[in-house]
């Protein structure tokens, strides 16, 4: 993991295919708030952060580098929440996706 918030923004912006315009446009920021968030010169607010989040696919957790690895219920719940975070905005293929992957997991083990 990425030592510092813009590191880890950076990282993302890259994996996610996004500039950081197309970011502070989702995000509802100017480009040059959020190139000084990136680098490192200004600290976002908690709602930036967590719009910032939402627009990665990521948790603020994970931006402000406290979240907890490796143990499953930590996943489980972080899993859970950007699932309800992002619900609204999934369509009917991508849930009926999700709920298909955890029934085929069941179906695997017995």
């Amino acid at each position: 993991m990425k030592n510092t918030l813009g590191e880890r923004i950076a990282e993302l912006l890259q994996k996610n295919g996004l500039t950081q315009r197309e970011l502070a446009e989702q995000v509802g920021v100017t480009e040059v708030s959020m190139s000084r968030y990136i680098s490192g010169d200004r600290t976002p607010k908690g709602p930036v952060i967590a719009n910032i989040a939402t627009a990665l696919h990521t948790t603020s957790d994970y931006l402000l580098g406290t979240e907890a690895t490796g143990d499953f219920e930590s996943e489980y719940y972080k899993i859970h929440r950007l699932i309800a975070r992002n619900a609204p905005n999934m369509s009917t293929a991508q849930k009926r996706e999700l709920v298909n992957a955890l029934f085929e997991s069941d179906d695997q083990k017995g």
